[in-house]
């Protein structure tokens, strides 16, 4: 175990790695579609990540297939199931390219071999299911072996990146947002209709006055934890300054993405001129202890 963290320990530090991984982002932003299309990749659009649904297709498809290897099934479904890793790794791939392009530091470069070894598995896996569509049955299975342990590889860095950095989990999870009223703000100091930061009790708070009185969000983005308070506010939602994610004011749901987890709302009073917010009640126990 000591070894396996010193050896991502390298990657994360590996500067080396920004350049290339630079020239690939900005091929890989010309290439993807942004948009609605966009939207879909990242998973705005069913509340989490996309990628780590679809990394159950190729992966699975692949392990089954050195099943029917190991126990000299049939060769044909073997094929087929290779086959159809492959052709699932796509879309797989351009959705985990899609999260990839937001990060930065340590996680791009995690990211970056991450892709690198599935990109290995995925051409190991190619050559694997032409050799077997040519008859070469043994030249398949020992691709597909080569195959699967780079997936092998690259699944352990994705679980590093989602597990240990982070990376797609919504960055107030841990937040500790107050239970009991808190003063956060005079309301003479909201301008209305701009994005005005609070501080409750150590949580970073939006706050915005519009024409139905005062609104109240978490201030860090779900997403890589952008400020909101230093984005634009108009028609009703605030935009996230870091990488253009929308949020709806009236309920801090996303409006469009990247992200894919709505801004925690809070209840919001107003006492003697003081804007006081609080917590809706919730039963996360993450929640409990302030960060």
């Amino acid at each position: 175990m000591a070894a396996l963290d010193q050896v991502v320990d390298a990657v994360e530090r590996a500067a080396w790695l920004d350049r290339p991984s630079e020239a690939v982002a900005g091929l890989v932003r010309r290439v993807l579609p942004t948009g609605r299309f966009s939207d879909v990749l990242t998973g705005t659009i069913i509340g989490h990540p996309l990628h780590p649904v679809l990394v159950a297709l190729p992966i699975g498809s692949w392990t089954a297939a050195a099943c029917l290897d190991a126990s000299k099934g049939s060769k044909d479904a073997a094929r087929w199931l290779v086959g159809f890793g492959v052709a699932a790794a796509v879309p797989t791939a351009a959705s985990g390219a899609a999260d990839w392009l937001t990060t930065s530091g340590a996680e791009r470069r995690v990211g970056t071999m991450h892709a690198s070894f599935n990109s290995a598995a995925l051409l190991l896996y190619t050559g694997s299911w032409l050799a077997r569509r040519s008859g070469h049955q043994r030249r398949g299975v020992a691709l597909a072996v080569l195959g699967l342990t780079a997936t092998s590889a690259a699944g352990w860095l994705g679980g590093h990146l989602a597990y240990a950095l982070g990376v797609g989990v919504d960055t107030t999870t841990f937040q500790h947002l107050p239970e009991e009223w808190t003063d956060v703000a005079a309301e003479t100091a909201l301008t209305p209709g701009a994005a005005t930061r609070a501080d409750a009790n150590g949580a970073p708070i939006l706050l915005v006055r519009t024409p139905d009185g005062v609104v109240a969000l978490a201030d860090r983005c779900t997403h890589r934890g952008g400020p909101l308070d230093e984005g634009e506010v108009s028609d009703g939602c605030v935009t996230c300054p870091w990488h253009g994610s929308v949020f709806s004011l009236e309920d801090g749901a996303v409006v469009s993405g990247p992200a894919t987890r709505p801004q925690a709302r809070l209840e919001v009073r107003v006492v003697s001129g003081r804007v006081q917010v609080r917590r809706a009640d919730e039963p996360r126990t993450l929640r409990t202890r302030p960060v």
